[in-house]
């Protein structure tokens, strides 16, 4: 080898050993997805399409509700319900992405904080199509292996946000319009937002790729390399998510009041249900139900269209599981771009919905 070539090579051993991991990774994600997303909405899509419904509101009759530990303890209940094998198997991913997946191939696709590295991050998150709090730690994963913010956060946000079951169901069960304007901000999230958001991490240093590539020697056997993973993620992310969920559970009468006929359709009620939505905490595909029924009692499409992006697009669990792979800069401009988005969306739905 010429004493000019400073390449790092690696034997074809170790070559195959990643080629393994990879497929692994891929195997078990395909297998868990069938199980926990794809079969199941496969199946739902049929009931959206015969009964233009899938499902009552899970916010229940919020109309006797008062602040508890009952109502927190109720709504905990039904929400783990609907997604506690999404959450293990988000758990589960994202401990196997530090394992599994090898550092200098995703930072070679999603390291750099270009649109492109955005853009394939944003793609490789439709087939999850999971809720917010269930891609979080997959998000984590992703920022322990250095990808950038963008790529991470469209990760993160897309799962939720360009959904292709959602947005068949929302066909369905609302209207082609409601569809269309979720896939237009749930584009402007996913790729705009995410890829303006690598602007606030200045002080990130550039990543030395030869160096990984050189000196990434994994320590310990792969079991005790993922036990590792998994426990650092379960002892970190299932406190903080029961407590917040338990927390907004108590909350959500408060969060969407009942509103008068004058006010249904305002400024004030598209800002109001912006920011709870923004806050609050649903399974997948969950605000469809929940928008239908405020329709039925007399919410105007204003605030029904703020739902529709502030909803599923993060939550206060979802924040509290990441925010430690995220600077707060990041975090923040996140936040206040759901909210606007949402509120911009309120106003277009006011006017055609």
């Amino acid at each position: 080898m010429s004493q000019l070539d400073t390449t790092p090579q690696q034997r074809p051993s170790d070559n195959r050993k990643l080629i393994w991991f990879v497929v692994t990774f891929i195997l078990i994600a395909a297998a868990g997805l069938l199980y926990v997303k794809w079969l199941p909405y496969y199946s739902k899509s049929f009931l959206a399409a015969q009964t233009h419904s899938i499902g009552s509101s899970i916010l229940g009759d919020l109309s006797g509700e008062t602040l508890s530990w009952h109502s927190a303890w109720d709504y905990a209940i039904v929400y783990f319900d609907s997604v506690w094998k999404a959450a293990i198997l988000g758990i589960l991913l994202g401990s196997l992405i530090q394992v599994l997946l090898p550092t200098q191939w995703l930072i070679k696709v999603l390291g750099k904080t270009s649109f492109g590295s955005t853009a394939i991050a944003g793609l490789a998150s439709v087939p999850g199509m999971m809720c917010t709090c269930c891609a979080a730690p997959m998000a984590v994963g992703l920022r322990k292996k250095n990808v950038s913010v963008g790529a991470a956060l469209a990760f993160w946000i897309g799962n939720p946000m360009i959904n292709p079951a959602t947005l068949i169901f929302m066909t369905f069960v609302l209207s082609w319009k409601f569809t269309l304007m979720r896939l237009i901000f749930g584009f402007i999230l996913t790729f705009g937002v995410s890829y303006l958001a690598n602007r606030f991490v200045k002080d990130a240093e550039p990543i030395d790729l030869d160096k990984i590539m050189t000196d990434e020697k994994p320590e310990g056997s792969f079991l005790v390399r993922w036990l590792k993973s998994l426990g650092s993620m379960l002892l970190y992310i299932v406190p903080a998510y029961v407590l917040s969920v338990l927390l907004l559970g108590a909350a959500r009468v408060w969060l969407f009041p009942q509103l008068s006929d004058a006010s249904a359709n305002s400024l004030l009620a598209i800002l109001i249900f912006a920011i709870a939505g923004m806050i609050f905490v649903i399974p997948t595909a969950a605000e469809i139900p929940i928008i239908q029924t405020f329709m039925s009692i007399g919410l105007g499409g204003g605030p029904a269209a703020a739902l529709l992006i502030t909803l599923p697009a993060i939550s206060l669990p979802s924040l509290l599981i990441v925010a430690k792979s995220l600077p707060k800069k990041v975090l923040g401009f996140v936040v206040i771009s759901v909210v606007v988005l949402g509120v911009v969306s309120g106003l277009i739905g006011k006017m055609v919905l």
